[in-house]
């Protein structure tokens, strides 16, 4: 078997080549500007400018907003993205809640703790006032000792 090469057919055809002559000596020579004739875009641009000039201020006047609203802006964020958090946990939680037998679990361990603090901590004279002690100690440390 031999291999079977694909003809190809090439035609020739023929280029006629233009000269040109083009002057550079003189700008404009091939295109003539004048903007002394008034254009049919003139009256958009004189709309337009006032527009644009106003655009071109306005990174600086949200520069200027940003500087002399700084915390207030940071505290409206933190606000914002602690919703969000918010939100998330809720959703994610509503979302576990809803795998079965998990929620139940979830309540009898609730259940369990509270039973468990109430009888470590709150059943007896003695444990009520180490619990006590134990909440001045912990307050003291985070927010200085009174003097």
């Amino acid at each position: 078997m031999e291999p079977n090469p694909q003809e190809s057919v090439y035609t020739e055809s023929s280029v006629q080549e233009h000269k040109v002559d083009v002057n550079v000596e003189q700008p404009g020579a091939i295109a003539p500007f004048s903007s002394s004739k008034p254009t049919s875009d003139q009256p958009l641009q004189e709309l337009l400018q006032p527009v644009l000039d106003s655009l071109s201020k306005l990174p600086g006047i949200i520069s200027g907003f940003y500087y002399e609203y700084q915390s207030v802006l940071i505290l409206i964020g933190l606000v914002v993205g602690g919703g969000i958090s918010v939100y998330l946990t809720l959703a994610i939680l509503d979302a576990i809640n809803d795998i079965p037998l998990l929620a139940p679990i979830f309540e009898l361990v609730g259940v369990g703790y509270t039973i468990w603090f109430i009888a470590r901590y709150l059943w007896k004279a003695e444990s009520r006032k180490e619990l006590g002690e134990e909440f001045n100690s912990l307050k003291d440390q985070l927010l200085g000792k009174e003097s």
